[in-house]
C-alpha cells in the first residue's frame, strides 16, 4: 500500500502542477494569452510583457505555491501512510514535470523557475531562501534572468547535500530529485544557452532603458 499512496501523492502532485496558472490568471484578468505573445512561455514573466504586474506577481506566487504546497503536505500528512523522502523527492519532482508538461494544456509548459523554487522552499525553508538569494543576487549582478535561473538550480541540490548536518540531513531521493530539476529546467533553457554564449541574451530592465533613453 505504500507504493500505491506514493504513486497516488506523485499524480495528484503532477495533475497540480499542470495548472499553468500564467493561462488561468491571465484569462481571470481579462488579458491575452501569453503563448501568443513575447517569448510564447506560459510564465509570470511572459505574462509581465502583458503590461499587468500584478497578473505577474500573482501568477508567479501560484506557481511556486504548486511546487511547494504538495511537498508541505507529504511532510505535514505522509508519515502514517510511509510516505517519507522518496515521496517528497518524487513528489517534488512530478509538480515540477506538471508545469512543464502540463496535462491540462497539451503538455506546453512554462520552464519551471518559480514551480522549482517553490518545491525547494517545500523540501527545507532554508534551502530556499539560500536558493532564492542565489537567483537575486545573479540577477542584480549579471542582469540575465535566465543566468540566475540556472545558476540557482545549479546550487541547489549542491547546497543541499553540502547542508547535510548542519541544517538538515541530506537524503538521496530529495538530493537525486533536485539534480533532475536542475538537468530539466537546464534543458528547457537551452535557446537561452545558446543566446548567452552568442551574447545576445536579453537583459532584464533593457527594453525600459532603451525606451528611457528614447
Amino acid at each position: 500500500m505504500q507504493t500505491v499512496y506514493s504513486l497516488l501523492a506523485a499524480f495528484s502532485a503532477y495533475l497540480v502542477g499542470s495548472l499553468a496558472f500564467a493561462v488561468i490568471v491571465s484569462r481571470v484578468m481579462g488579458l491575452n494569452d501569453p503563448r501568443t505573445f513575447g517569448s510564447k512561455n506560459p510564465g509570470a514573466t511572459n505574462v509581465l510583457r502583458s503590461g499587468s504586474k500584478a497578473a505577474a506577481v500573482v501568477t508567479l506566487l501560484l506557481d511556486a505555491c504548486k511546487g511547494m504546497v504538495p511537498v508541505l503536505l507529504v511532510k505535514a500528512f505522509g508519515r502514517p501512510y510511509g510516505l517519507e523522502e522518496n515521496t517528497i523527492g518524487l513528489v517534488a519532482l512530478a509538480a515540477f514535470l506538471g508545469h512543464l508538461y502540463p496535462v491540462f494544456f497539451r503538455f506546453q509548459g512554462g520552464k519551471g523557475v518559480a514551480t522549482f523554487i517553490g518545491a525547494v522552499f517545500g523540501i527545507d525553508w532554508v534551502l530556499g531562501i539560500a536558493t532564492a538569494l542565489t537567483w537575486l543576487v545573479i540577477a542584480f549582478f549579471f542582469r540575465y534572468s535566465s543566468l540566475a535561473s540556472l545558476v540557482s538550480a545549479i546550487f541547489a541540490p549542491v547546497y543541499y547535500l553540502f547542508g547535510d548536518r548542519l541544517a538538515w540531513y541530506a537524503e538521496a531521493p530529495i538530493a537525486m530529485a533536485l539534480f533532475m530539476m536542475a538537468l530539466l529546467l537546464a534543458w528547457r533553457h537551452r535557446q537561452n544557452i545558446e543566446r548567452l554564449v552568442r551574447g545576445t541574451e536579453s537583459r532584464l530592465g533593457a527594453k525600459k532603458a532603451k525606451s528611457t533613453a528614447g
